[in-house]
């Protein structure tokens, strides 16, 4: 996984497959999990709403890890919680999320509890602290979700959860601890070690690498690769840009609730780069990069603009930005990079 041509590789899939899918509506039947229209909306007091995702369409193939990358607050975890029913009573969903047939948002808890979590879908929380049980060990937590994933009999399920806790790098000498005993690295690589086992079809990883050195994040992210090549499907949710780069087959970019750009790995992190400003512009905020912050602020989203949400913060911007662009070429922007803006 981590020899140089392995990027490469995944590139030339990329390219042979045509690139990512298209901004339409079509389905892809050999789609793992594939996802139209999938909307999220808060409701607060006083009739307010928060529009936290809206519209968001994508597929996710055996054997490929799609990358969801943008600042904070733009709603990649809610989409998240979204497939795994996890999200609070206020909320509202529409749309369609797919999994071997069963739709997730439409999906009553009975059938997500046990069919679904863990077993369809393995889940690295953001907050692995708030996911482990206080009052049991590591080792505890790990031989349970080995019995319970895995049918594994008594006698085998101590060298099965060690050997889950090596995959996520987790120190054999720390499986006796319990989590309030862990550092946030360590609570991290428990989680993952928890959402490995059972080798679910769909992993969703959200921000994996926290309170973690970069030796640790290759690590895991590369571990996480191994859950895609192994013919499953990888969505790493994360702000690290260097990580989504390491494994990502394609790129999707969120900005206010919405996916902006979709991209193959290759084409967005080298050449022709991505298209719409924002995403450029995450790109060039990188250290090894122009080393140049995205200037403003995102908007509140309890007030977004009818128009391009970005427009504010835009260097491209026009007039023609106070109305809503559609999705051209994977791209949802008036004025992608490449093309002259209109004047």
């Amino acid at each position: 996984m981590t020899a140089p041509d392995s990027r490469g590789v995944r590139a030339l899939r990329a390219v042979t497959a045509g690139g990512p899918p298209a901004a339409g509506r079509g389905r892809t039947d050999e789609a793992v999990l594939s996802v139209r229209g999938l909307s999220v909306r808060f409701r607060m007091r006083g009739g307010r709403h928060v529009a936290a995702v809206t519209d968001a369409d994508f597929d996710l193939a055996p054997g490929e890890c799609l990358a969801l990358v943008g600042e904070s607050g733009c709603g990649k975890s809610v989409l998240a919680s979204a497939l795994l029913g996890l999200l609070p009573g206020n909320a509202e969903t529409s749309g369609t999320a797919l999994l071997d047939g069963v739709d997730l948002l439409a999906a009553d808890e009975r059938t997500l509890a046990r069919t679904v979590r863990g077993r369809r879908v393995g889940l690295v929380p953001q907050s692995p602290a708030a996911h482990l049980t206080p009052v049991r060990t590591v080792r505890a937590q790990l031989e349970e979700t080995v019995r319970e994933l895995t049918g594994t009999p008594r006698r085998e399920r101590r060298a099965a959860a060690e050997a889950a806790a090596e995959r996520a790098a987790f120190p054999a000498g720390h499986l006796d601890r319990y989590p309030h005993e862990l550092s946030g690295g360590l609570a991290q690589r428990a989680a993952t070690a928890l959402a490995l086992i059972g080798d679910a079809p769909l992993l969703l990883a959200d921000e994996p690498t926290t309170g973690l050195d970069r030796d640790l994040v290759e690590r895991t992210v590369d571990e996480l690769r191994r859950h895609a090549d192994d013919g499953r499907a990888l969505l790493l949710i994360t702000h690290d840009l260097a990580a989504a780069e390491r494994v990502a087959d394609r790129v999707a970019v969120m900005y206010a609730g919405r996916i902006v750009e979709r991209a193959a790995a290759h084409r967005f992190f080298g050449q022709p780069g991505p298209r719409h400003p924002y995403a450029r512009g995450l790109l060039n905020a990188l250290p090894d990069r122009a080393f140049t912050p995205v200037p403003g602020m995102p908007p509140e989203l309890t007030a977004l603009p009818p128009g391009c949400a970005f427009a504010p913060r835009c260097p491209r911007a026009t007039q023609t930005c106070a109305t809503l662009p559609e999705p051209v070429a994977g791209v949802v922007c008036h004025h992608p990079v490449g093309e002259a803006p209109d004047v």
